[in-house]
């Protein structure tokens, strides 16, 4: 984290963690009484995502921190729960709908964990198998240069069997957690995309082979795996790349670990057109064939999606005839031209995926 300015919500000043994260940091810090005063800064900036990006605000998540999946309307959800640890970024792509999602982005990090922590015994009490992860609203392991917190979510889950969490990332930061007693509760998943989009999309996020060979050294220490292809994104030539980041991948890690891997392409909501095209003006991701999905996002022209998703299926079940392989956010009729079924078929996707984490995360499956 290269960060300018450290911001401290008063009502956590004498937190433990705030008090363990100031005196590593380092950096000039001022103690607020909310976050009225980033707003301004940020709103009144001319770049505001970009400079979000160098101010942390420290603060205590007032909400719940065990949250589902909000999804979206007509298009199949995964049933995914969120652990919200904190909001937006410090890598920096051209495509992050986290650009447009808040209203000014600001860097948070919630420190109240205490608070976290009890989230999750009563999660751990529910009677049922739960996916839960850090990563839909900031990247799961950039906070770990700051403060040790991964580590304590790992050795907790390895504590129980009912849940499984996800650690999704574009880093290779997991040194750290490599020597962790896991009980493979918990899956390391890497986002991945073409060597084209990482070098010219992802500003300060790390190589696709760095991604890779991290992913192998997780699984060396017996971490289950898991990967998103997510956006993908249509460009002359992709179809070749994608092909190709699937065969590099498979021939790093062994099939058999991985527990899941998702498909995506690149959805977003109107007003982040706007956004890309004032910060990475060199960009030509918002011109594809775009039109407005049932949810009002902006998708690829349906069977571009499908021409790409049939071709990516079958390459990676060339490699991996048995993982399980999900569509982020699309309908039945993709499901069905893509993959020849839908997931009602076979109980639902939450179900599907469920089934998945009990089978490579050894999970407790009295209710399945």
């Amino acid at each position: 984290m290269k960060i300018s300015t450290l911001y401290i919500d008063s009502d956590v000043a004498d937190l433990p963690e705030t008090k363990a994260i100031r005196d590593k940091m380092k950096v000039p810090c001022r103690v607020v009484d909310g976050a009225g005063h980033i707003h301004d800064i940020l709103s009144n900036a001319p770049d505001p995502e970009g400079l979000a990006k160098t101010v942390l605000y420290l603060t205590r998540n007032r909400g719940a921190f065990v949250r589902d999946c909000p999804g979206t309307s007509h298009y199949t959800c995964c049933g995914y729960r969120i652990l919200h640890i904190g909001t937006f970024c410090t890598m920096d792509c051209a495509y992050c709908i986290l650009q447009s999602y808040f209203h000014p982005p600001v860097l948070q990090y919630f420190v109240n964990h205490g608070d976290l922590f009890a989230a999750l015994d009563r999660l751990f009490g529910e009677n049922t198998v739960t996916r839960i992860g850090t990563g839909e609203f900031t990247d799961s392991l950039i906070w770990d240069d700051i403060l040790p917190f991964s580590e304590r979510l790992i050795r907790r889950f390895a504590e129980q069997k009912r849940a499984v969490l996800e650690l999704k990332t574009k880093t290779v930061n997991i040194g750290h957690l490599l020597p962790i007693r896991h009980q493979r509760k918990t899956i390391l998943a890497w986002s991945l995309n073409t060597e084209t989009i990482i070098s010219g999309e992802e500003r300060r996020t790390t190589k696709l082979q760095a991604r890779l060979v991290a992913a192998s050294q997780a699984q060396a220490k017996g971490y289950p795996l898991a990967f998103h292809f997510d956006p993908i994104i249509i460009y002359p030539g992709c179809e070749t790349d994608y092909l190709f980041v699937i065969d590099r991948l498979f021939q790093s890690v062994d099939p058999s670990n991985v527990v899941w891997i998702s498909l995506g392409t690149l959805r977003f909501m109107p007003a982040l057109k706007t956004v890309i095209e004032q910060r990475f003006p060199r960009s030509a991701i918002a011109c594809g064939e775009f039109v407005k999905g049932l949810d009002g996002k902006m998708r690829y022209f349906k069977p571009l999606r499908i021409a790409m998703y049939r071709r990516m299926i079958d390459r990676i079940r060339s490699h991996a005839p048995d993982v399980l392989i999900y569509f982020c956010m699309e309908d039945d009729e993709v499901w069905r031209k893509s993959m020849g079924f839908i997931p009602s078929d076979r109980g639902g996707l939450p179900r599907m995926l469920d089934q998945s984490a009990i089978k490579c995360c050894d999970l407790a499956a009295d209710d399945i």
